[in-house]
């Protein structure tokens, strides 16, 4: 027996089930980038809004690219099972939001319809960093991105998420309707203001009258979210399927924190997202700073560091004491960067980061974590080394985790394996290394001058020096060893 509307009353009590008629909801979000973390998330907060009595907020997703979860959500009409993990025990609670979803590339006209419709008011996004088409260091779109060229050559069927914003944005204005609001959710810096540089950007390309009118008219707010979501093994769907007693193909595995900060500004409305819990605030960047900057930032370091380490999860990785420290010095380095709104506790956000990593439920496996540095590194990493050093400061422990980057995508591991290396320039760092080879005086400066990563911060010798000095300890005695005597 498969999940889905008609099989709800059979869930066993301590099921958790949406608290509302799921065939009332009608849509009025559109999501690009339908992940395992949009389902644990945002998907989460609508379906708390839905049961609050909004039933006009509801959600088609959209992958760009991968037909799978719209396979595997679709015959169990797009109800998914979000399991809640902690050290005590799993929480199983069904979702219902989700009322559709769309395949990108098989239809791109009837995801850019689908956008344009008038119901739509909210365009959001998870789309990892790499979807936006940017280059990092400066948060410009790239116009040489090859998803980019298509786009403007093929206006009408995009392939981007720039490029599908801008086609429903252009149809609705021609239409004399309304814009919508776009949302973004991606780890990115000042999220809100570099996607609408990025969209500008790419409509003006296709008409200066067009950038200006979304540059004037359309709404981006900043927002943080803050959730750990693993990837969703076999072994999770079985034990899922088990607690539901009949079969959830795509479930999501997640931790109890969660936390969503937006920015209250949108172009045409919103749920109640206070009510669901949401944190509306005039300015989000503290917030996105204090993220990016100690969480996300530990977590690379632990990524990089661990997996190099032999550690498979970030649990495993923080059983090791030394790999613990590393976390908090991280942590340490980059609080000193931070100026945070009154009453804000960053000692304790600390100290549940680092209980939060060591939750022996959640099995994020530190490969994972490593994906697309390249896109990462700039807004989790650089950005606080810079202030440091413009303060006097020393940046070591930083980048130790940059050097275990570089280690990293060399693909090949302590033990001479190669590593499934995932970023968008990974051909051009493994053309680095093999020039390079295993000497850190010549890898270090190499990957330095790489400007989608570092820009001029390349250059600066106190940052070449810091990370050559670092990488050569992990060439002359492995990641546990330099951890553990940092």
């Amino acid at each position: 027996m498969r999940l889905g509307r008609a099989n709800l009353d059979r869930l066993p009590s301590g099921i958790r089930r949406p608290a509302y008629d799921v065939s009332r909801v009608t849509p009025g979000i559109v999501h690009l980038g339908l992940g395992a973390f949009h389902r644990a998330h945002q998907a989460v907060v609508i379906d708390d809004c839905l049961a609050a009595g909004a039933p006009g907020w509801g959600i088609i997703g959209a992958s760009l690219r991968s037909p799978d979860t719209r396979d595997a959500l679709a015959p169990q009409d797009h109800l998914y099972t979000i399991a809640v993990r902690a050290a005590e025990g799993t929480a199983y609670r069904v979702i219902g939001s989700l009322i559709g979803s769309e395949v990108a590339r098989e239809n791109p006209a009837r995801l850019v319809a689908r956008m344009a419709d008038a119901e739509t008011r909210i365009v959001s996004l998870t789309v990892t960093e790499k979807g936006y088409c940017h280059t990092p260091q400066t948060g410009d779109l790239d116009e040489r991105h090859p998803d980019i060229v298509h786009d403007l050559n093929n206006p009408d069927a995009p392939r981007s998420a720039p490029g599908f914003i801008v086609a429903a944005l252009a149809r609705r204005r021609a239409q004399g309707l309304s814009p919508f609001t776009v949302l973004c959710c991606d780890n990115l810096a000042a999220n809100g203001h570099t996607v609408q540089r990025i969209v500008t950007q790419f409509a003006a390309l296709r008409s200066k009258d067009l950038g200006k009118w979304i540059s004037d008219s359309v709404a981006f707010p900043c927002t943080m979210i803050d959730r750990i979501v693993p990837e969703t093994t076999d072994a999770d769907r079985a034990a899922v399927s088990n607690a539901l007693g009949m079969d959830d193909a795509w479930p999501v595995m997640t931790e109890p924190f969660t936390q969503w900060v937006v920015e209250d500004r949108f172009s045409a409305g919103r749920p109640d997202l206070a009510a669901a819990g949401v944190e509306l605030v005039a300015d989000v960047k503290p917030f996105e700073l204090m993220k990016l900057r100690l969480l996300n930032a530990s977590h690379s370091a632990l990524a990089y560091l661990g997996y190099l380490a032999g550690y498979e999860t970030i649990a495993d990785t923080m059983a090791d004491p030394h790999f613990a420290r590393l976390a908090a010095r991280v942590m340490e380095e980059a609080a000193v960067t931070l100026v945070m709104p009154a009453g804000t506790d960053l000692a304790a956000y600390r100290v549940s980061l680092l209980q939060r990593f060591s939750n022996p439920a959640l099995h994020h496996r530190t490969w994972q974590i490593a994906m697309d540095g390249s896109q990462k590194l700039p807004q989790r990493l650089l950005g606080a080394m810079q202030e440091r050093l413009s303060r006097g400061l020393p940046i070591a422990t930083h980048a130790l985790a940059v050097a275990g980057w570089m280690r990293y995508v060399t693909a090949k591991d302590e033990q001479g394996r190669t590593i499934d290396v995932r970023d968008p320039l990974a051909k051009e760092f493994a053309a680095l290394a093999n020039e390079a080879g295993p000497v850190a005086e010549r890898l270090a400066p190499a990957l330095l001058g790489v400007a989608k990563v570092f820009g001029p911060f390349g250059a600066d010798p106190r940052l070449r020096d810091a990370v050559t000095a670092a990488l050569g300890r992990l060439y002359a005695q492995g990641a546990r060893r330099t951890v553990a005597d940092t």
